[in-house]
């Protein structure tokens, strides 16, 4: 029988580049906001940017995934010019320091995705899935962007409260295929699922969804796995979130095991480490 889960050559395009999942890739975090939960994902200047997303693409990422909007629990709310005014420099000045960088747009709202696209961002990572801003479909299929489609319940200030399920994985399912429908009637064609670690889900239900991560398979969509330094690690261990590296690269080797195609990390040289060694062993089993 054919080993669909490691051998499918699902891929994505971006500006007329094909991108394949051969071997899995890495997502870079670059958050130009005062307040995310990981204190060594924030970029202060733009320097800081420039230089953090270089080391980042020296260590062996293929996208670098820049927000201004932390969606930790409890973050506050800010406007959509705010957002823009936290990003678009920041994207400015690494398409032109790093010319061919592939850059994603960290966010759910339509205008900032449009203002990110125009500035050289290439991808759409929205965190909400379409519920919040449902115009962000069009943006994202107008520009020809890959889109990728995050499980998430309410909105960053009530999500901590939206964690009730009957069936965790079947409700998943459930909304990813409703929410595919939607971004294919939009006019989207590459679509890449992030189920949410950490999004409207408590530290058990998160390692569920870990456990259970080759479910998702069943949509045929290649997925990324967001999960570094995130609290299922660091509540878990009782440690912070500064002490969380060795818990994200176990967790991101069961993740692959499981199929991930991207990972998406504040560490990339360790994920690109884990990559390898994955690769090996199955390499050895074949």
């Amino acid at each position: 029988m054919k080993d669909t889960l490691f051998s499918s050559n699902l891929s994505f395009n971006s500006k007329g580049i094909l991108y394949d999942f051969t071997k899995p890739i890495v997502m870079g975090i670059l958050n130009a906001t005062p307040d995310s939960f990981y204190a060594g994902s924030r970029v202060h200047t733009i320097d800081s940017a420039v230089n953090k997303g270089l080391t980042m693409l020296s260590e062996g990422a293929t996208i670098l995934d820049i927000g201004g909007y932390s969606s930790r629990p409890g973050a506050s709310d800010i406007s959509s010019a705010e957002e823009i005014q936290r990003v678009i420099p920041l994207i400015e000045a690494i398409v032109e320091a790093l010319p061919g960088a592939l850059i994603s747009i960290d966010t759910f709202r339509s205008t900032v995705a449009a203002a990110a696209i125009k500035a050289g961002a290439s991808i759409v990572n929205d965190i909400s899935g379409g519920q919040i801003d449902p115009a962000i479909f069009s943006v994202a299929a107008i520009n020809q962007c890959p889109y990728i489609l995050m499980h998430m319940r309410g909105t960053p200030q009530t999500m901590i409260h939206e964690n009730q399920y009957n069936h965790l994985m079947r409700d998943l399912l459930h909304y990813f295929s409703t929410q595919v429908k939607q971004a294919r009637a939009a006019g989207i064609k590459d679509i890449i699922l992030d189920p949410g670690f950490g999004f409207s889900k408590h530290v058990s239900q998160n390692f569920e969804l870990l456990s259970k991560l080759e479910t998702l398979h069943l949509l045929e969509l290649p997925l990324l796995v967001g999960i570094s330094r995130k609290s299922m690690i660091y509540k878990t261990l009782n440690i912070e979130a500064d002490e969380s590296l060795n818990g994200t690269t176990v967790l991101n080797t069961i993740a692959l095991e499981r199929g991930a195609k991207i990972l998406r990390v504040h560490d990339v040289k360790a994920a690109i480490e884990a990559i390898e060694l994955v690769e090996q062993m199955r390499n050895g089993l074949n």
